[in-house]
């Protein structure tokens, strides 16, 4: 899992994914080699315990890339916003975060096994395209995929029956969403390989029977524009990911099935509930 890679190890990729993409980053976009340290407390005292981050491998490199924070945006497609009761014409982008080490990895050609969470009985899935990022604050839309360091196939995976709970108290649904293993994603690919991804399928199978299918292209707000929202309300850095929204359809699996999420360019993920 993703909790194996030690803090040095961590450090020396942010480092080289800040020396990779800095040359080249516009203004605001810039890199950081202290991504996550910013405006942070430090004592220099001696750690109790050390406390594992994620990591997300990186295709084609023996490298991965240091998940610092995992931002999610709400009802990014029209037909999904309508069949969670929003209205999407008049609806501004909002963002939910998951914990960093909520993040399950599954590689190229695997069916991984995934944990049915506890005190849920309606689990949801939500296929998502995933953009990694750089860094940037107040960042222009026509700027922001210049902060896209790679793209994955991810799942937003909802405790839904928590989640209309909450919502229903008028209280925050971070239980619903914030849990483990709840951030499914594929290896990393490379803008420099892959480039960018603003149109293509993207579908979610159950047990060989699809489910969800879209284009990315019917998103509401793009990666572009969801990064440049983003980044007024939060200073972004290297390590920070965002799950872009998922296409109508969202519906429940059980233990046994297994889930297919596919985007076009990119590798099929497959996930098994257990």
């Amino acid at each position: 899992m993703t909790q194996e890679t030690a803090q040095p190890s961590r450090r020396r990729a942010l480092l080289q994914l800040g020396s990779a993409v800095g040359a080249g980053a516009l203004a605001g976009c810039a890199t950081s080699t202290t991504a996550g340290t910013s405006g942070s407390a430090t004592t220099g005292g001696i750690p109790k315990f050390q406390v594992m981050g994620s990591t997300i491998p990186i295709m084609g490199s023996d490298e991965v890339f240091p998940v610092r924070r995992v931002y999610c945006i709400g009802r990014n497609y029209a037909a999904h916003a309508i069949e969670r009761g929003s209205d999407p014409t008049r609806e501004p982008p909002f963002f939910f975060q998951k914990p960093n080490d909520a993040v399950q990895l599954v590689p190229r050609g695997v069916t991984v096994d995934h944990p049915y969470p506890p005190v849920t009985k309606n689990y949801h899935y939500e296929v998502e395209l995933v953009a990694a990022l750089h860094k940037g604050r107040n960042i222009r839309p026509e700027q922001a995929l210049d902060c896209v360091y790679a793209y994955a196939v991810g799942l937003d995976m909802t405790r839904r029956d928590l989640q209309n709970a909450m919502a229903a108290e008028k209280k925050p649904w971070e239980i619903g969403k914030s849990f483990d293993h709840s951030a499914v994603v594929s290896h990393l690919h490379p803008v420099s390989q892959s480039g960018h991804f603003t149109k293509g399928a993207i579908s979610l199978k159950v047990n060989g029977q699809i489910k969800q299918s879209s284009d990315l292209s019917k998103m509401i707000w793009s990666v572009a524009e969801q990064i440049a929202n983003l980044s007024t309300y939060n200073e972004l850095f290297p390590g920070d990911i965002i799950y872009s929204g998922t296409p109508e359809n969202v519906g429940p699996v059980v233990v046994g099935d297994v889930m297919t999420g596919h985007i076009d360019g990119l590798y099929d993920i497959n996930v098994k509930v257990v």
